[in-house]
């Protein structure tokens, strides 16, 4: 019979090493840092990214997709809400804000809910 406890063991190993490799990646290229200095009102006055995106959402109305649109309207949403000063604050002196990470956590189950119930639920 296996070493059951063995092999959940290396698997774990192996799945620890993978993801370390991912934040060391992240790390590295410092992705949190650019994503926050992102400047949102020229990302949408710049024409070579509105040009795609006006496509993009004119496609997926033709198409009648609006799955997708949902889902890009909820994708540029959470971008904008991760830059609020509310979740600049749910971490104060290294330790997280229970009162504060509540809200968050429910309105982040209630979108889910609602994309997997557009994509699941209906038929």
């Amino acid at each position: 019979m296996p070493d059951v406890a063995g092999v959940a063991s290396n698997t774990a190993e192996k799945a620890g090493g993978f993801f370390g490799k991912i934040v060391d990646l992240m790390k590295s290229t410092n992705i949190p840092q650019q994503i926050q200095d992102v400047d949102a009102g020229g990302l949408f006055t710049n024409p070579w990214f509105m040009v795609p995106l006006v496509a993009f959402i004119g496609w997926n109305i033709y198409k009648q997709a609006f799955k997708e649109i949902v889902v890009v309207i909820v994708i540029i949403g959470l971008w904008y809400v991760s830059g609020t000063h509310y979740m600049q604050t749910l971490i104060v002196n290294g330790e997280l804000q229970i009162g504060k990470i509540l809200p968050v956590m429910f309105g982040g189950a209630a979108l889910l809910g609602i994309v997997i119930y557009m994509y699941f639920g209906r038929s």
